[in-house]
């Protein structure tokens, strides 16, 4: 549909793209096409995460075959976390969110997490749990480890699955929550920073699907990252001033009103 036709977005999704020619075709149109069979107005933001594959050009593609697609460009990767960041400054929609580009949750899924936020009553965090996963053994083992770590570290998150995705919230929060993690630890520095602000958080399980294609980008050097990444936010200065300047919000704060189905509060 032409850009000039089209309704607005109800929701933004952010899939930061890193050499993910192999699938990233494929996992782009399924989920428009999932959001589209939906009556879902989406805004898919593609990032180009300083691929040196034909990413782009997949992006520019779909751009131009007039699919809902705005594209961020990375000139240098500079990690995972990154690229969303870069990401959620292009959407416009009440509600945003993210998702990885390997295709490892259904994009049905997707729509159903963006549901999920839109018909909260009050200022909510939607997400996935990944269930019977088609990981090896060793990957599942250090899975475990780490959410229960994280747990210990800084008590009860919501989750069991810290850094699945998809996750959908109301894009006003991003003012309060200051995110600034630009490799792996995006994610759970989300979950501390929206515990603190007072998000509900819902999480629904979902079979966790091989990858589309490609290879995954998460290394060793990840692991060490993420050790070092749990010490600062949980020993370091940094965090404990940016929990000493916000407060948890609340409905008003995020422009929340009660919905005329009567389901839940939209971002206005």
């Amino acid at each position: 549909m032409p850009a000039a036709v089209r309704k607005p977005a109800a929701v933004s999704m952010v899939m930061p793209c890193y050499n993910e020619e192999a699938c990233l075709k494929t996992t782009a149109r399924d989920l428009l096409e999932a959001f589209d069979r939906s009556g879902v107005a989406l805004e898919l933001v593609l990032v180009d995460n300083g691929s040196r594959d034909r990413t782009g050009e997949i992006i520019d593609g779909l751009i131009a075959e007039g699919q809902p697609v705005v594209k961020v460009s990375v000139a240098v990767n500079q990690g995972y976390g990154s690229g969303v960041l870069e990401g959620l400054k292009a959407c416009t929609a009440p509600l945003a969110g993210y998702l990885c580009a390997d295709g490892q949750v259904a994009a049905e899924e997707a729509v159903r997490t963006y549901q999920e936020a839109s018909r909260a009553a009050g200022p909510t965090l939607a997400k996935v749990r990944r269930r019977f996963r088609k990981d090896s053994w060793r990957r599942k083992l250090v899975s475990v480890l780490y959410n229960f770590g994280m747990q210990a570290a800084f008590g009860w998150l919501g989750s069991i699955d810290l850094n699945a995705s998809p996750k959908v919230f109301p894009r006003v929060a991003l003012a309060s929550l200051r995110l600034e993690s630009r490799d792996w630890f995006l994610d759970p520095e989300l979950m501390i920073k929206a515990k603190h602000l007072g998000l509900q958080i819902r999480e629904r399980d979902v079979e966790g699907l091989a990858r589309a294609g490609g290879k995954s980008n998460v290394r060793y050097s990840t692991c060490l990252q993420f050790m070092k990444n749990i010490f600062r936010y949980r020993f370091g200065s940094e965090h404990r001033a940016w929990k000493r300047a916000v407060r948890p919000l609340t409905a008003a704060d995020l422009g929340l009103a009660s919905s005329p189905s009567g389901e839940g509060r939209q971002p206005q």
